[in-house]
């Protein structure tokens, strides 16, 4: 199996408003059976870029490409699959500015984000990945004396565990990062030795073509990446329920999980789950506040609020609860709304008319449902009127039973939930969710701020920061998925574990 770069084809352009973008399927790139159709900018309502709409017969080809190419490529050595993906990066960081502004304009996205959060992480993963095919997958086990008996002579036996790739792995991703999580799914099951097939988000695939551009170049053999895209919901049923695929990697809504589990479930496919999260934000009457509005706040910048990761739910002491919001309301104010392309952008828009709409309803109900809002709730008017802009909202004196406060809104939408109790109390509000992805502590005392960490039912605690270490495993509890991800935990979600054993 060749594994030398060769130059992406003429025929394969990127896409733009004027050049259709192809499927990749099988190394070559293939008209789609179903047309194209626009991509929109969020921030003017522009058209971005015409992507494909592929057949059902077009994604069985790409599974059965992926199941064909899986036995050369899964023999491949690990040296020659970090050098793909090095090569991989490499191509990435060249073309970073152009990369970077195709995806502010497919996501609506501030330059910086687009930047360092969607591309930059991209090129960051392949890096890490590039590494990670080097990494051990052989651990030798503790040798077992066995006795005489029905099953044979005594005997010392040896053990190892071996990793080995799963196999055909469909990729399921998300419009909040077009660029991220593809590359958080795509690098590990590569460097594992898996073969792909991605289903990008319909609202922003062509950014994902990108990424399957710098890998054609960077000498992946054919059939070892497929990408379709469409907005079908045809296209992701025929990606995860085809026989030729043993894994589906899907990051999206619990209501979608829920029904790719259930298809998964009838053949035992293995799955990698990250779904919906409400993350609740624990500020004890201890806690810096300066910090925690920091914190709290990112939930209207990154991605304006379009991030499951986000710290949306506040469950803050009723001894700090006033200044807190009197804080928060104060931060929303430098906090500007406008085009993402002009310097000063804080808050662009979220990603269509359609969730701009969801998002509004959601403060519409919130204000039914008794809540006050202290910020935001109307629809801001940017440049000439057009895009999907929500305002940075903050909405105060919320109970727990409130909809807005148990469901997740995914847009810039912050509730506080106030406390008169101690740890107990505080801890019983965070964990009363049907989410668990991950969750926020702010205290003064560190001793305190662990405890009470320990005790939340989520995948991930932040003590005093919404940072996250990129080696740590990233899940959810509940319904907020199944697995772990990141750093090495990644290779191994991407891997089955054979032991061997034999007579010492």
């Amino acid at each position: 199996m060749s594994t030398s770069p060769r130059a992406t084809p003429p025929a394969a352009p990127g896409a733009t408003a004027r050049t259709p973008q192809r499927l990749y399927i099988g190394g070559e790139w293939v008209e789609p059976a179903g047309g194209h159709y626009e991509v929109i900018n969020p921030a003017d309502e522009s058209v971005v870029g015409l992507a494909p709409e592929a057949g059902r017969a077009q994604v069985a080809e790409a599974t059965r490409a992926a199941a064909e190419a899986f036995g050369a490529w899964s023999r491949t050595t690990p040296e020659a699959r970090a050098a793909i993906l090095d090569r991989a990066a490499d191509i990435m960081q060249r073309e970073y500015e152009p990369w970077a502004a195709l995806a502010r304009a497919e996501t609506g996205a501030p330059t910086g984000i687009a930047r360092g959060m969607q591309v930059g992480v991209g090129v960051s993963r392949f890096r890490r990945y590039a590494r990670g095919a080097l990494e051990p997958v052989e651990k030798a086990l503790p040798p077992q004396v066995t006795e005489a008996g029905p099953m044979g002579r005594a005997a010392i036996l040896g053990a190892v565990e071996v990793r080995r790739p799963v196999g055909v792995v469909t990729c399921v991703t998300s419009y909040n990062n077009p660029w991220a999580n593809p590359a958080g799914k795509v690098a590990p099951a590569l460097a594992m030795g898996n073969t792909v097939v991605v289903k990008p988000a319909p609202q922003d695939p062509l950014s994902v073509f990108k990424m399957a551009e710098a890998l054609h170049e960077a000498g992946v053999p054919a059939g070892v990446v497929n990408v379709v895209s469409g907005t079908s919901v045809e296209v992701g049923e025929a990606a995860v329920d085809s026989p030729d695929v043993d894994m589906v990697s899907f990051t999206g809504s619990t209501a979608v999980g829920q029904r790719i589990a259930e298809v998964c479930g009838r053949t035992m496919k293995r799955q990698l789950m990250e779904l919906g999260g409400k993350g609740a934000a624990i500020v004890l009457d201890d806690a810096d506040l300066d910090s925690a509005v920091m914190g709290i706040g990112t939930t209207f910048s990154f991605y304006s609020g379009q991030i499951c990761t986000a710290p949306t739910r506040v469950i803050a002491h009723r001894s700090v609860y006033a200044r807190l919001v009197e804080k928060l309301t104060g931060y929303l104010a430098f906090m500007k709304v406008g085009d993402p392309a002009e310097r000063g952008t804080v808050v662009g828009p979220v990603i269509s008319a359609a969730h701009r709409d969801r998002v509004e309803s959601y403060v519409e109900l919130g204000r039914k449902e008794g809540a006050r809002i202290v910020h935001g709730g109307e629809r801001p008017v940017v440049g000439a009127g057009r895009g999907f802009y929500v305002a940075p909202t903050l909405l105060v004196d919320c109970t727990n039973d409130m909809r807005v406060v148990r469901e997740e809104i995914f847009g810039p939408v912050v509730v506080v939930v106030p406390f008169d109790g101690g740890e107990d109390e505080a801890v019983a509000l965070a964990n009363d969710s049907d989410f668990g992805l991950l969750s926020y502590v702010w205290s003064g005392d560190s001793a305190r701020a662990f405890r009470v960490a320990g005790r939340l039912r989520a995948g991930g605690v932040g003590i005093n920061t919404i940072g996250r270490n990129m080696e740590a495993p990233f899940g959810g509890f509940k319904q907020s998925g199944v697995g772990r991800d990141v750093g090495s935990y990644a290779l191994h979600a991407y891997s089955e574990v054979q032991s061997i054993v034999w007579p010492g």
